[in-house]
């Protein structure tokens, strides 16, 4: 036989059977995955928040990140495009996904500006920004898991991943392989730090995934693991 016809089979029997390879090496991962941890129930519902939208805003049935920009969001620009570009412009094609940003009534107008700011003349169609009292935000912010509290402004750098069942979404083990071998004492992730970068790429983009893997899988009925809540860990952190 011809050493050039073998060879040119060869190739393509190759270039036929490597994808095929490649996705069933992904059909394992993708229905036995690890969901994304439950760090916190009963986040209340943005009822006594204001926004601009002719629909009202609410968390119930949204995948959500929910962030705190205060009386001066121009001064959350970094935070804000870090958030726009490397998670909202991600995941704004997908089905019920938005983020919300709280703020007290008075700031609409800094809103607007930090908005063409961030911007560059799209449409954020799925970004919302919801106005209320000081002690409703108070109110909002102490349903969430946190470590740090809002600052004198109202304002934070981190932001929330809330789920269609107003849960808190995170990771109960935020531990690295290194420190997981070494059995260092057990850390979570209940927010992601919108000024690092390699938090917001590499993490949240990442938890954010699996979530929508989760729900399309629930929609399909293709879920039947475990959520893991933070409440069932407890003994193991102490």
């Amino acid at each position: 036989m011809d050493l050039k016809k073998v060879g040119r089979y060869t190739v393509l029997v190759v270039l036929f059977f490597l994808p095929v390879t490649f996705l069933l090496l992904l059909y394992p991962a993708t229905h036995n995955y690890t969901p994304l941890d439950i760090v916190n129930e009963d986040v209340i519902e943005l009822k006594a928040f204001t926004s601009n939208s002719d629909t009202p805003i609410q968390l119930k049935d949204h995948i959500t990140v929910l962030g705190f920009f205060g009386n001066n969001p121009m001064n959350k620009t970094t935070a804000a495009s870090n958030l726009k570009e490397l998670v909202y412009d991600k995941f704004k094609g997908f089905k019920k996904f938005q983020v919300v940003i709280v703020l007290p009534t008075g700031a609409e107008i800094t809103a607007n500006k930090l908005r063409q700011e961030i911007s560059h003349y799209e449409d954020l169609k799925f970004w919302h920004f919801v106005y209320g009292e000081p002690e409703t935000i108070k109110r909002l912010y102490s349903t969430l898991k946190v470590v740090p509290t809002l600052d004198n402004d109202l304002a934070t750098d981190d932001v929330f991943v809330i789920d269609k069942e107003l849960n808190q979404r995170g990771r109960i083990d935020d531990r690295e392989d290194d420190e997981i071998a070494k059995d260092r004492p057990v850390y979570g992730l209940s927010a992601y730090n919108c000024i690092e970068v390699a938090t917001i790429k590499n993490k949240m983009s990442e938890d954010m995934r699996i979530l929508f893997t989760e729900y399309r899988q629930k929609r399909k009925g293709e879920f039947n693991s475990t959520i893991r809540r933070a409440n069932d860990l407890k003994p193991i952190e102490e």
